[in-house]
């Protein structure tokens, strides 16, 4: 608390024509929660997103993922 209540005491000699300046730099330092609240929601609605499918086919659909990812990035490439 002690360096928080030294901040502030700092913060009333910065000129008034400096606030915005200075609001951009904290604002740059805090970490961007929004946008991580953000993406958080947006990941986890896609959850369940193959509960209304059959074992079988959900089966199906890895093996066929595990055919593709092997196909692509198992391979030899001449450079």
């Amino acid at each position: 608390m002690l360096i928080l209540n030294n901040i502030l005491k700092e913060i009333k000699d910065v000129p008034v024509n400096r606030l915005e300046e200075l609001y951009q730099l904290i604002h740059s330092l805090t970490p961007k929660t929004k946008q991580s609240d953000s993406l958080r929601k947006k990941i986890l609605s896609f959850g369940g997103a193959f509960g209304d499918m059959s074992e079988k086919d959900y089966a199906d659909y890895l093996n066929q993922t595990k055919k593709v990812r092997t196909q692509l990035f198992d391979r030899n490439i001449d450079l």
